[in-house]
Order: C-alpha cells, then sequence, then structure tokens
C-alpha cells in the first residue's frame, strides 16, 4: 500500500518565497491574487496565483517548491515556474493534419496547376486548341478571356461587328 504523501507545512507557507521565484520571469502586474497549494508529493508543492495578462484570462501562474528531507531544513529550492491553463482558459483548437483541413476545391486546384506546370515542361502546354483533361481550355480562365459566341467561335464583340458592316452606311446612301 502506498502512503499519501502529507502537505508540507514549511512549503506550504512559502507563498511570498513562490511570488518572488515568479518576479523572474514575469512582472509584479501580471500576477494576481493567491489560488492555492497543490500537495505534489512529499517535499513538494506548487503554489498558484491569477495570471492577470492580456489574453490569458482563465490562465495561473505556478511555481513548484522543494525542500531537503531534514526536519529542520528551512532551505527552500524552485523546481520550476510558469503559466498554465486552467479549466476555463481559452485555448488554441487541436491541430489538424494538413490533408483533413485543405478544401477539395483547393486540391483541385493545386492538382490542375500541377498538370499545367507539367504540360507547359512537355512543350505542350500553350496551345489554344488544346484541352484540359477536365475539358476546360488552358488557355485562359473565364475572368481573362473574352466572351465567346459558342455557335461560331467567334469573340462576341467581334461578331457585332460583323453583324452590321461598315459598308452597309454607304449602301443605304
Amino acid at each position: 500500500m502506498v502512503r499519501k504523501a502529507i502537505l508540507d507545512t514549511t512549503l506550504a507557507k512559502a507563498v511570498d518565497h513562490a511570488r518572488t521565484a515568479l518576479l523572474e520571469i514575469t512582472d509584479e502586474a501580471s500576477i494576481g491574487e493567491y489560488i492555492d497549494a497543490v500537495n505534489d508529493g512529499e517535499r513538494l508543492v506548487t503554489h498558484r496565483f491569477e495570471a492577470l495578462l492580456p489574453g490569458y484570462e482563465g490562465w495561473s501562474w505556478f511555481a513548484t517548491l522543494t525542500r531537503i528531507p531534514r526536519a529542520q531544513a528551512k532551505d527552500l529550492t524552485v523546481c520550476e515556474v510558469g503559466i498554465l491553463p486552467g479549466e476555463d482558459a481559452l485555448l488554441a483548437p487541436a491541430w489538424v493534419p494538413w490533408a483533413e483541413r485543405v478544401r477539395p476545391e483547393e486540391m483541385d486546384a493545386e492538382r490542375r496547376a500541377a498538370e499545367e506546370a507539367s504540360a507547359e515542361a512537355d512543350g505542350t502546354g500553350g496551345d489554344a486548341d488544346s484541352e484540359a483533361t477536365d475539358g476546360s481550355s488552358p488557355a485562359a480562365s473565364d475572368d481573362e478571356s473574352p466572351e465567346v459566341d459558342r455557335e461560331s467561335e467567334v469573340p462576341a464583340d467581334e461578331a457585332a461587328s460583323d453583324e452590321a458592316p461598315a459598308d452597309a452606311d454607304d449602301d443605304a446612301k
């Protein structure tokens, strides 16, 4: 049977020593009210203080102290100091692997770009008559290309000029 460690009263009373240890890593204005002392083992106590840093709501500063085993030893040793999130702390979301957070349309765009780069490297890219594997024209996107009359494959602005020739005004005279 394992014996439960008893809270070391000398370490539990060393709140000022713990606060002084924290002052080595932060300024006094960021250390708030004393929260509690946690018994971490035989002659090992962690003191917690409220964190007053902007963006760290629900976090707490901690200082873990210990001392040598002799009953009369009053020299305290600081083991560790830092800041930890509490139950109410705002935390960053869990890490998600790249393959799971990329949208399918982003992957399709990356695949098309790789196919186009491969086609250009092979010398087959850039032909206006060639079509990509998905049936779209590799020459330009819809935003960049002029509007095309699908029946005659002539740009609409050129087709409009063919319908009303400039000579029509001369014939009317």
